[in-house]
């Protein structure tokens, strides 16, 4: 089966194959498996199977799963379980899902093994690799968190053939991204009719797109350097995220953030690179975005994880796979906002 290695202090290895869930084991003998609770029965079974689980918890799909009242709800049915310290975390279901429960394999007993299986096209490509665990705040996305890797990743081609077309393309911004910044050739192969579940190269598709992130992460894990690049569009669409209170999803609110980025990189002497953003925004039709305005989203955008003691940090381009972090002057955020926002308004972005 195809296999990605994500070195650095506790390497892993990321399987993308047909099949791969069935195939999966790990040598822990006590286990929980987490659950987003929207998943086909079927799935859960499978999972059920393999695993064995001595206990089985649901979470809510998607954002409304990462607070602290889900978190604490499970960490109770860990404790209650009576879990041991050598027993592991699974979780499975999209990013959200193994945000939170890989979080809370980090939280409980100050540190569990875990196991991340993801089953939607955005987990694959970004959420299961790279060890970031966490859940929001009203004041913003994924502030409370910790690094913690999991054991092994398993990608199943097969769990993203009943995902609906939406739900699909807007996790398809994350691979996307990764060709924006690191390897260009994806950026065809992401938006072309191949780029489906049971194509004969999808598999190859999605295997490079990780290969990116896991290049990244294990060479920066904590992120003190070039893993910051993997934010590209991220400032602004966790902004949106946070501001819409989650009615816009990750992967559309960073397909709106890419463009932004771009715009950009544009005024500050890089390449123009909005035709491959306008691009993907006119094949990828996020959901319409409500009104927002400058200063509601500035203030999410302060609190990005990317900002310092000296303000916000926003990832540009220089070129296709030449990315920088430079400090953006408020005035220049806010007239090239105006412009974003006149673009994203259109009924049609080319």
């Amino acid at each position: 089966m195809p296999q990605i290695e994500v070195g650095g202090a506790q390497p892993y290895t990321v399987t993308v194959a047909a099949g791969a869930l069935a195939r999966a084991s790990v040598p822990e003998s006590r286990v929980a498996l987490i659950v987003d609770a929207g998943l086909p029965a079927g799935w859960v079974e499978r999972a059920q199977t393999v695993f064995r689980p001595e206990l089985t918890v649901q979470v809510p799909s998607g954002d409304a799963c990462k607070t602290f009242e889900v978190l604490g709800g499970v960490l109770s049915r860990l404790a209650q379980a009576n879990l041991p310290r050598d027993g592991a975390v699974i979780g499975l279901g999209g990013g959200a899902t193994t945000d939170l429960a890989g979080f809370a394999a980090a939280s409980y007993l100050r540190g569990v093994a875990y196991y991340s299986v993801p089953t939607t096209l955005l987990g694959m490509v970004d959420a299961a690799v790279g060890g970031k665990t966490g859940i929001n705040l009203p004041e913003g996305k994924n502030l409370v968190g910790a690094f913690w890797p999991p054991r092994a990743v398993w990608c199943d081609p097969e769990l993203l053939a009943s995902l609906p077309p939406a739900v699909f393309r807007e996790g398809a911004a994350e691979a996307y991204k990764h060709g924006l910044i690191s390897d260009p050739s994806l950026l065809d192969r992401v938006l072309s009719p191949e780029f489906r579940p049971g194509q004969p190269d999808f598999a190859e598709t999605l295997t490079d797109a990780i290969a990116v992130k896991a290049g990244v992460v294990s060479r920066d894990l904590t992120e003190t350097g070039e893993r910051a690049f993997l934010n590209f569009g991220h400032t602004l669409a966790h902004a949106i995220e946070a501001a819409t209170q989650h009615s816009i999803s990750h992967g559309d609110a960073v397909g709106y953030g890419m463009h932004y980025a771009a715009l950009l990189s544009r005024e500050l002497g890089g390449n123009d690179l909005t035709p491959y953003t306008r691009r993907f925004l006119n094949w990828q039709r996020p959901k319409a975005l409500p009104p927002l305005k400058f200063s509601e989203l500035n203030g999410y955008m302060a609190r990005d994880k990317k900002a310092d003691s000296q303000g916000v940090r926003f990832v540009l381009l220089h070129d296709l796979a030449r990315p920088y972090l430079a400090r953006v002057p408020e005035d220049l955020l806010g007239t090239t906002f105006d412009v974003w926002q006149s673009d994203v308004s259109s009924p049609i972005l080319s």
